[in-house]
């Protein structure tokens, strides 16, 4: 599997509890594990300083608190612990992830899935203008605001090689 080496801690139970994730939701283990390298080296403790996101796919508070849990709770659990809530939260997804830049973007606008490359990230309470400030990484255009499209481009210009390489064979 891609990125085992990066697994530190209870390596076989975490790959085993990566894989059943996968098979459940009906995707590639390693769709899973090049996003939690993405989002957080597979550190299961990291904790992003600017708005509190946390763990294998930085759970923000709201969505930990959605979840039944709290950001605290997940940074305290072990990584295979905090699986189930990686399960828990892709789970209503189940079947209708294409790829790992679907598996992505549920991660970090689940609204957009499946929706069309021109669609624009926003929401009723967050403008695109504020989206595109916040996330100015994906905003590649420059037009203060990030399209489906933008986003898919971009997360794969971002992947490792080895991500890349196992992808194009897969």
């Amino acid at each position: 599997m891609i990125y085992e080496n990066l697994v530190t801690q209870n390596k076989a139970a975490f790959l085993a509890k990566v894989q059943e994730i996968a098979a459940k939701l009906k995707i590639q283990a390693d769709w899973l594990m090049i996003v939690m390298k993405m989002e957080s080296g597979l550190n299961h403790q990291a904790v992003n300083p600017t708005g509190g996101a946390t763990g294998l796919i930085q759970f923000m508070p709201a969505t930990a608190q959605g979840l039944g849990t709290s950001t605290a709770a997940l940074k305290s659990m072990t990584n295979v612990q905090q699986l189930e809530y990686v399960w828990k939260y892709f789970a209503p997804y189940s079947g209708r992830i294409k790829g790992v830049t679907d598996l992505y973007t549920i991660t970090f606008f689940p609204v957009a899935l499946g929706q069309p490359d021109n669609y624009v990230l926003q929401t009723s309470t967050k403008s695109a203008g504020l989206i595109a400030s916040q996330n100015p990484v994906f905003d590649t255009n420059k037009h203060k605001s990030i399209t489906i499209g933008e986003f898919k481009a971009y997360v794969i210009s971002k992947l490792p090689a080895e991500a890349l390489a196992y992808l194009k064979k897969n």
